[in-house]
């Protein structure tokens, strides 16, 4: 029925501009952040999923860090405890050339002092071996009752990082001497106990950083596929969304032009009085 009350035409053609309009914005602001959920509405349930694999991407993140950091304090405390092996080494040598019976106690005197001043070292190393203003060998860090080490999403996901102490005390060497023949056999013997102490620490080291490595090479994996799975989820077709802006457009055009004929009618049921 034509009126000019109420112009239904009009009416319609700008709840269709609406409409049209609406989505022209969505997909606009879907292509220009990437994401194909910039909110709630676009998709519930994947926003919810898309969140908790974004916070663990970001955890796992911050745990290779934690690995690589515990990676460099087990790197660390080898280079220390490799000085210390060398050190005991040298003093083998020197119990082993006191404990000759062609070296006199004059002699012996001499080799003492640079035996005692190695096991003095020893100490220096052990205390020196720093991280974070820590000492690493000496027993009074925390790592002497071993240090847990986050490296998943996960609390339960850490590793031990335990370090054992290798002062010259802890290795039973500080009271050693070669002054005397006899002393310098009861050396050789102590410091073959001290080499095999270190040795086994350095393989527990070398043991811990080969566990950490592994495991930052399942946080790299971890990582990328979360991230692959989250791209899934979260990230807009750009030639799909594109595809639905120019419809978009196209019929935001056409409301428009149907919105101006609409509001031409009235005027045209006017001449009818005339």
């Amino acid at each position: 029925m034509p009126a000019i009350n109420t112009n239904a035409a009009a009416n319609a053609a700008v709840r269709y501009l609406n409409l049209n309009s609406a989505q022209e914005t969505s997909s606009l602001s879907k292509l220009s952040s990437g994401s194909r959920i910039t909110s709630a509405s676009d998709d519930a349930a994947g926003l919810a999923i898309s969140t908790r694999i974004s916070s663990d991407v970001t955890t796992l993140q911050q745990a290779a860090t934690n690995a690589s950091q515990a990676t460099s304090i087990l790197q660390t405390a080898d280079g220390g405890a490799s000085n210390i092996s060398d050190i005991l080494a040298r003093m083998k040598s020197l119990a082993s050339e006191s404990a000759s019976g062609t070296t006199t106690d004059s002699s012996r005197a001499y080799i003492n002092s640079e035996f005692t001043q190695l096991s003095s070292e020893i100490d220096s190393i052990a205390s020196g071996t720093r991280y974070s203003n820590q000492s690493l060998l000496d027993g009074t860090s925390v790592f002497a009752s071993g240090v847990t080490v986050l490296v998943g999403s996960s609390s339960t996901d850490t590793i031990s990082v335990t370090l054992t102490s290798l002062k010259s005390s802890a290795l039973g060497v500080s009271t050693l001497n070669v002054t005397t023949q006899t002393n310098a056999n009861a050396a050789l013997t102590a410091l073959d106990s001290a080499i095999d102490t270190v040795s086994a620490a350095r393989a527990s080291i070398g043991a811990q950083e080969s566990r950490f490595n592994f495991s930052s090479d399942s946080i790299s994996t971890q990582t990328q596929n979360l991230q692959s799975a989250n791209s899934a989820i979260k990230d807009v077709d750009i030639a799909a969304e594109q595809a639905k802006l120019s419809s978009a457009e196209v019929k935001t055009q056409a409301a428009v032009s149907a919105e101006a004929a609409a509001n031409q009618m009235p005027q045209y049921l006017l001449k009818l009085l005339g």
